[in-house]
């Protein structure tokens, strides 16, 4: 079987739409991050079409198989976790009532329990939740609710 672009693309072999690897991505600036509205849906892929990013990868089941049991897919993922941690650590843009950001967070929390586990999406949700407290933003009901059930 071939491997398909988003398993590739996740195992460091392959390009997303626009010719960038998971490394080009994993290394973009914060400036780079809040503007560019493309990348996401190939770092943190799901089984649903983007409505914002029609072209981008849409997960099969064999995907997702594929996916859990790469050597390299996982690492990739904890990588582009941790980038977006940094991102929304040093940030502060997104830190109200609603935000582009909110919909990027709930694909991420989604994404790592699909593709990793629970224990990965919980605590990026925790660290989101924290940074949210923290800061005592003032983000909607709504965008927490869609956190909690990612």
């Amino acid at each position: 079987m071939v491997a398909r672009p988003i398993v590739m693309f996740l195992e460091g072999e392959g390009t997303d739409a626009r010719g960038r690897s998971v490394f080009d991505i994993i290394s973009m600036n914060d400036v780079a991050i809040e503007r560019t509205h493309d990348f996401i849906q190939w770092l943190f892929p799901l089984p649903e079409p983007s409505a914002a990013i029609p072209d981008s990868p849409v997960l099969t089941p064999q995907d997702i198989q594929a996916i859990r049991v790469s050597e390299l897919a996982p690492i990739a993922l904890a990588a582009g976790t941790d980038r977006m941690a940094a991102f929304y650590q040093a940030t502060h843009e997104w830190l109200m009532p609603n935000d582009h950001n909110h919909r990027r967070i709930t694909r991420i929390i989604r994404s790592l329990r699909l593709l990793v586990g629970d224990a990965e999406a919980d605590a990026f949700h925790a660290f989101i939740l924290a940074r949210v407290e923290a800061t005592q933003a003032p983000v909607s009901a709504r965008s927490r609710g869609y956190w909690a059930t990612a």
